[in-house]
């Protein structure tokens, strides 16, 4: 079941929460159903070519890497 971030577009406040099914996200501020998911940034480890340990973030570079997005370097 996955945690999905969400933007209330009534009271402008960002949360996160689990959906399971065809659930409805509502805002716990001020309880509306008026909410807009975000694109959630997320990390991941990956094994490289020869064993090393490549950390990336999304939104973010590598920690070894210049480039602005992984899609340039294909971890």
């Amino acid at each position: 079941m996955p945690i999905y971030e969400y933007s209330c577009e009534k009271c402008d406040k960002k949360f996160e929460t689990l959906i399971r099914g065809n659930e409805q996200a509502v805002c716990p501020e001020c309880g509306s159903e008026s909410v807009k998911r975000l694109l959630s940034a997320c990390g991941f480890v990956s094994k490289g070519s020869g064993g090393e340990t490549v950390s990336a973030s999304a939104g973010s570079s590598c920690s070894g890497c210049a480039a602005s997005s992984c899609a340039s370097c294909g971890v």
